[in-house]
């Protein structure tokens, strides 16, 4: 209950928030200039270039909408005032994490209006559509939990920004640069990008394993911002 009530509050402080409509702005921008300019350039019923250039703009985006969520507490002093309300760390951590989940999938929503468009210009094949949703509420998560954790290291919200979009865009990138890999350990490399596994899931394929990557990502984080705040108590 408690968490759920962190949650709501979370989810008001964003909206009550211009930068939480500044940063919903600048991703639909974004993402509706590439995807018209390649969709009508190439003239290909599907959303592919659009679910390719996500894991690039959610790791900026995402480590913006999350910066503030600890590190304001941080810096304002009113993480200790919480602390002394029947609260526990993990309340907080699971709270403000799904705020920001919620956040990311109401920014999605405006997206939706990309198929819509493909649909009525062509056959659109709604597999890779409904895949590809659900890959970017995964990686979604995944990078807030990233986020949260950075939020959870600094006072300064562009310190915890840096950190964030660093690691986020080093997820995204690893298995770009496999070439710079010695050939024993490129398989594991491989397998820690997180762009590979929202790929596999782009295409509409289900694979427990990319399921198990996103959910041991975002356990991995948000239990180190769980000991991160907990110290700090």
């Amino acid at each position: 209950m408690q968490t759920l009530h962190i949650m709501k509050k979370e989810l008001t402080d964003f909206f009550v928030s211009p930068i939480a409509y500044i940063v919903i702005s600048i991703f639909l921008l974004v993402t509706g200039w590439f995807f018209f300019l390649t969709f009508f350039l190439n003239g290909q019923a599907n959303l592919r270039d659009f679910f390719g250039l996500l894991p690039l703009i959610f790791s900026f985006i995402i480590p913006a909408i999350t910066m503030r969520l600890f590190a304001e507490e941080l810096s304002s002093g009113s993480f200790e005032v919480m602390m002394t309300l029947p609260v526990t760390p993990a309340n907080i951590v699971v709270g403000k994490f799904l705020s920001a989940l919620v956040f990311i999938c109401a920014m999605l929503v405006p997206t939706f209006a990309y198929a819509v468009t493909v649909a009525l210009f062509g056959d659109l094949d709604w597999g890779p559509v409904i895949g590809g949703y659900a890959g970017a509420v995964l990686l979604g998560g995944a990078f807030a939990a990233i986020g949260i954790f950075a939020s959870t290291l600094t006072r300064n919200q562009i310190i915890a920004f840096i950190l964030g979009a660093v690691l986020c865009f080093a997820l995204t990138l690893v298995d770009k640069l496999l070439v710079f890999f010695p050939t024993a350990i490129l398989g594991f490399f491989s397998q820690i990008g997180a762009d590979y596994h929202f790929r596999n899931i782009a295409r509409g394929v289900i694979d427990s394993r990319d399921l198990l990557y996103f959910g041991g990502v975002i356990f991995l984080f948000l239990y180190g911002s769980y000991i991160s705040m907990a110290e700090k108590e």
